[in-house]
């Protein structure tokens, strides 16, 4: 039973809750084992029976020693912290989860290696005041929810004339049960009820330790479900660790790949854009329109065929200046009225000459 400590580089971080539970489903499981894991585990519950007693009488020991000093001794802690694990470690193997067919190991310390890990921050300062109430008075609520979930908190009756039957099963309990009949059913365990199961397991242990003095952190109303804590470090991604993956860009048309190389269209650097010179208004006027005095735009009479007369709304105003002519023709017609400074311009040209 030697207790080992997490080298600096193993070490957890605790950025949401001091309390840190995770657990691996193992697959593939055993389709018939859980039915004989009872009689497996009997060595496992013979030894957390010793173990429960020394747990809770060294709780109370570090009970008086956070009301006299105000710190948890560390030694209690570690001692409390084992016990924690190997529970954890057995439940998940047992009727709380049934995610691993591997076999807990008889130890206190941590176990990189098995699937089911448990991690508790030591607190470097605890509250005096706190140690006496928190406990029994501000975990009460916890302890409410906890036993409908884990215990019997579910009831089914059945009655036929005189004679009838109830049963009373815990949600956890119904839950693993189906677990399990999936697991004969079809081989595999519903990720989403592994999930589920996880979570509820998770809220368990983070009252636990808040029961046992070992943190001032009130534990959240919270079914934090999956595997991994929600604020945890995450896995390394192996595709990340190796870099980004440089892929050819795809192209269309004639571009092609040559020995291993992009066109050199995709690889020449685009030129600079430079900002647009501003134009006269003049020139915005587009190309073919003319306008009149007080009039629209308008199309001119010239089109792709020449003397094809325009049809609209413009058609008697924007016509060919010769009726009938297929010469291009680009005048305007002589039925739109001419501007009173048009006419001063011709009248002065035609005196000067």
């Amino acid at each position: 039973m030697a207790q080992t400590t997490p080298s600096p580089a193993q070490a957890p971080r605790f950025e949401d809750y001091p309390v840190q539970v995770r657990a691996r489903l193992d697959d593939p499981l055993s389709r018939w084992l859980w039915l004989v894991k009872w009689l497996l585990l009997v060595p496992h519950a013979l030894a957390l029976i010793v173990l429960g007693a020394a747990f809770w009488l060294m709780s109370l020991f570090a009970l008086v020693a956070v009301v006299i000093t105000g710190r948890y001794p560390r030694a209690v802690f570690d001692f409390n912290l084992g016990v924690m694990r190997w529970g954890w470690r057995v439940s998940f193997y047992a009727y709380s989860a049934l995610g691993t067919d591997r076999y807990p190991p008889f130890s206190l310390g941590e176990e990189p290696d098995y699937p089911a890990r448990l991690d508790v921050e030591y607190p470097a300062q605890l509250s005096r005041g706190l140690a006496l109430v928190k406990w029994w008075l501000l975990a009460l609520p916890h302890y409410l929810i906890l036993a409908i979930l884990f215990g019997g908190g579910t009831w089914f009756t059945w009655q036929l004339g005189d004679t009838g039957w109830a049963w009373g099963g815990s949600i956890v309990g119904i839950l693993v049960l189906i677990a399990g009949i999936m697991l004969v059913v079809t081989g595999t365990y519903p990720r989403p009820l592994f999930d589920l199961l996880i979570g509820i397991n998770r809220w368990a242990l983070r009252v636990a330790g808040y029961a046992a003095l070992m943190t001032d952190r009130y534990p959240p109303f919270r079914l934090d479900v999956g595997g991994d804590e929600p604020h945890g470090p995450a896995e390394p991604n192996p595709v990340d660790a190796a870099g980004p993956v440089e892929r050819p860009m795809p192209v269309c048309g004639s571009l092609r790949w040559r020995d291993g190389r992009p066109p050199t269209s995709l690889t020449r650097p685009a030129a600079p854009r430079s900002s647009p010179e501003p134009t006269p208004a003049s020139a915005s006027r587009p190309r073919g329109f003319s306008r009149g005095p007080g009039r629209p735009w308008c199309w001119r009479a010239a089109t792709p065929r020449r003397g094809r007369r325009r049809r609209g709304p413009y058609a008697r105003r924007c016509r060919p200046a010769v009726r009938g002519s297929r010469r291009s023709t680009s005048r305007i017609s002589t039925r739109w009225p001419r501007s009173p400074a048009r006419s001063r311009r011709t009248t002065a040209g035609s005196t000067s000459s």
